[in-house]
């Protein structure tokens, strides 16, 4: 043993030094089997077990998500801490985190962009991605959501289901992702397991399924109860302890009679909560337990537990504290024994792909000496570096040269990776969020073959766009600014920057004012624009000048009008005429967020026109959309009816597009226009004796108070207000309260200006106020 010990200690020591990360050194376990497999290893391998790639029903592909300051980064840390991949605690509040790796993430103590690890527990690959929780950059949220299996949602125990929470959620149903949640912080005094409880089932229309009861609470919060086993895990109270080591031991007659109580009636209402929505549990449960509950085995209540979560019927809920090194090692084990592998998600589209290579590029990040990185999520096939790829979506071949695991800021670089997991891949430089990957063109046009087979032959149109996987969907901005470099020699690297920013961050937009030459930055809220702006100075070495922050408004028509137009041009020696006759109208509830511009063709019309004619009609309804009658704001809320199209033979489309754009605003002009504004919804959370002073400053932004609500010692305050009166609320509040006050902001519909603010709207953008 002496021995043994001896050349296993010499060995992890000989181990991680192939791979040096400053203060973090991997935890490498040697054992014989490997040793004789991988005798020479890479330089840049971290770990023995990331080589070996595992069974796909022992990968698990999860994100962290929650509202801001929850304790997603803080939870990662532990599970990378006690995983063995790092040897020291990181902290948020000292800023050495691992996936809070950018400047401006450890400056300000939140998560900007998502970061993804790769790590193993008890023979399960974990590939996990640490999300943001600030609604400006919620679309870190959404494409990460796109290719994971599952989630596990963090919420504040004494706060429960806030602003953000109800948007990552929403996100995760879109996705229909199968979910854990994790009350944190029950070391707080004001933690409250029923009221979080009652929260989620509450707020967020599910059906939450406790599987675990805290032992003491505030301060005195020392472990939890697994109701499955009756387990009683506890943690010592030491703070200076890392929470690694805890221990187990099964509930007796000793313990604390009212402990007992609660646990037996929690297992009783989990188990007949588990067989309302399980109907084979509910079996086995009349069959073989229905004169003692108490006798259900702990693994056949875990195979149910699995079931309803994979089915999204409920979610289990899980306690502990982070911070203080509780209750993170029984969730992580929550994460493999209930959260989906990747076989067990079924996408259709997959199949017609069968062993070859499919893959969706969900982010790109920018490496000044490897280029562009881009993170795929592998869907079938294996992946190989120094192989060529087929973008679908950008009908284009690419190399890729090199295939890594990400690890924050660190990578490790592999020969090939399969199925399941989420690689980064150094070489693809056309690549952007939302395109799929193949092996070959020939592959796609297989699987389309195999797709046209499955539908029936009937069915040719649109097989080209089944065979790509959906994209990200990305929110339109809400704020935007001029941005200009400090000399004209700069203008050619800022607009470098902007493109490769662009490409990393798909919410950012970048466009040039027709009117007056500038460059035109438009983001998701105020700190968004303002890490863009930083990021252009710490990475790119550019010292820009920002203009004033302006709202993104929108624009729609008051009333139906009909308007007809003829353009006749010569060009060369031919002659182009055409004319458009065409109606438009305002669509119900103009003023939601989803409401967006529609058109219609005459059915006698749209017989009459050929496939190119449409889609010059198309083209040119949708150019006129971007610019409305009053201010040239995009519109939303028209519908649109083409009731008539004629033209001399020899007219090409791009006239017929010039002639509709033209026929279209004359059209709008004559229904009249409407300015709408972004409505935010706000929710703040003060102290009573701030309260008074958080309302009158509301009533002087236009805000309307929704609903006043009471937690533990603080109100918390809904309202409504539009965006363009929270230019610089944090620090208003932060004067009004005393620094005693916290709010969140969401983008919730557009509504119609009154006519007071858009006429002082008008006069500002035209420069006479």
């Amino acid at each position: 043993m002496r021995f043994r010990a001896c050349w296993t200690f010499s060995r992890m020591i000989w181990v991680g030094n192939l791979f040096k990360t400053g203060s973090r050194l991997c935890r490498c376990r040697v054992n014989c089997q490997v040793k004789r497999h991988y005798i020479a290893l890479p330089d840049d391998v971290k770990s023995l077990r990331t080589v070996v790639s595992p069974d796909i029903s022992k990968i698990r592909n999860i994100g962290i998500m929650a509202h801001i300051d929850a304790g997603k980064t803080t939870t990662t840390e532990r599970m990378l801490y006690y995983s063995g991949y790092t040897r020291a605690l990181g902290d948020v509040d000292d800023g050495d985190t691992v996936t809070d790796f950018m400047a401006q993430e450890r400056e300000r103590g939140i998560t900007i962009q998502s970061a993804a690890v790769t790590f193993d527990w008890k023979s399960h690959r974990i590939n996990l991605i640490d999300t943001p929780g600030h609604v400006d950059f919620t679309v870190e949220v959404e494409r990460a959501l796109r290719v994971l299996d599952g989630a596990v949602a963090v919420f504040d125990a004494s706060a429960g289901v806030e602003a953000q929470t109800l948007t990552v959620w929403r996100q995760a149903d879109k996705h229909h992702v199968p979910r854990v949640c994790f009350l944190n912080k029950m070391d707080k005094p004001a933690a409250n397991l029923g009221l979080s409880i009652e929260s989620i089932r509450a707020k967020l229309k599910a059906n939450p399924v406790l599987l675990q009861v805290p032992v003491g609470s505030g301060k005195n919060f020392t472990g939890l109860v697994d109701l499955l086993t009756k387990q009683k895990m506890t943690w010592k109270l030491n703070s200076t302890d890392d929470g690694r080591v805890f221990e187990t031991k099964a509930l007796s007659q000793a313990d604390n009679p009212e402990l007992l109580q609660e646990v037996r009636e929690a297992r009783t209402a989990l188990i007949e909560q588990i067989a309302d929505l399980d109907d084979e549990f509910a079996e086995l449960l009349l069959t073989d337990f229905g004169d003692n509950f108490d006798a259900v085995p702990s693994s056949k209540l875990q195979e149910a537990v699995r079931r309803v979560t994979l089915a999204r019927k409920g979610v289990p809920v899980l306690c502990g504290s982070s911070l203080k090194n509780k209750g993170v090692q029984p969730l992580i084990d929550a994460i493999t024994d209930y959260l989906p592998a990747p076989n067990e998600r079924h996408h259709d589209l997959v199949r017609w792909y069968k062993d070859d290579l499919c893959a969706l590029a969900f982010k790109v990040l920018h490496d000044k000496q490897r280029g562009p990185l881009v993170f795929l999520r592998i869907y079938s096939g294996t992946m190989k570096p120094q192989t060529a790829v087929y973008n679908i979506n950008r009908d284009n071949t690419e190399r890729m040269s090199r295939l890594l695991l990400p690890f924050a800021d660190q990578h490790v670089e592999i020969p090939s990776l399969t199925a399941g997991n989420i690689a980064l891949t150094v070489g693809l430089k056309q690549t952007v969020t939302g395109d799929t990957i193949v092996s070959s063109k020939s592959s796609a046009a297989a699987a389309a073959r195999r797709a046209q087979s499955d539908r029936g032959k009937g069915k040719t149109r649109g097989e080209q766009a089944n065979l790509v996987l959906s994209g990200v969907e990305v929110p339109d901005p809400v704020f935007f600014c001029s941005i200009e470099p400090p000399t004209l020699a700069k203008q050619a690297d800022l607009e470098n920057a902007l493109n490769c920013l662009q490409r990393e961050d798909p919410s950012l937009k970048v466009r040039v004012d027709p009117d007056s030459g500038q460059t035109i930055l438009c983001g998701m809220g105020e700190l968004h624009i303002e890490i863009i702006h930083d990021r252009i100075r710490r990475e790119f070495g550019i010292e820009t000048h920002l203009g004033p922050l302006q709202v993104a408004y929108r624009e729609t028509v008051l009333q139906h009008a009909s308007a007809t137009d003829t353009l006749d041009r010569t060009i060369g020696e031919r002659r182009h005429i055409v004319t458009v006759e065409l109606a438009v109208s305002p669509v119900e509830d103009s003023s939601s967020m989803g409401s967006s511009c529609d058109f219609a063709f005459e059915e006698e019309v749209e017989e009459q026109l050929s496939p190119e004619v449409k889609d010059a009609v198309e083209n040119g309804l949708q150019s006129s959309y971007l610019q409305g009658p009053l201010l040239g704001y995009p519109v939303q809320g028209v519908s649109t009816l083409i009731q008539n199209v004629s033209m001399e033979p020899g007219t090409s489309p791009a006239m017929v597009s010039a002639c509709v754009s033209r026929c279209m605003l004359k059209a709008m002009r004559q229904a009249g226009g409407q300015v709408l504004e972004p409505v935010m919804s706000l929710e703040v959370t003060v102290g009573e004796a701030h309260l008074s002073s958080v309302l009158g400053d509301l009533s002087q932004r236009r805000g309307a108070v929704k609903d006043i609500q009471s937690r533990h010692d603080n109100k918390v305050l809904l309202a409504t207000v539009p965006l363009a009166e929270m230019m610089g609320y944090s620090t208003i509040l932060r004067t009004l309260t005393s620094g005693n006050a916290t709010f969140s902001l969401e983008l919730d519909t557009y509504e119609a200006m009154n006519s007071q603010d858009q006429s002082a709207l008008l006069k500002r953008v035209a420069g006479l106020v």
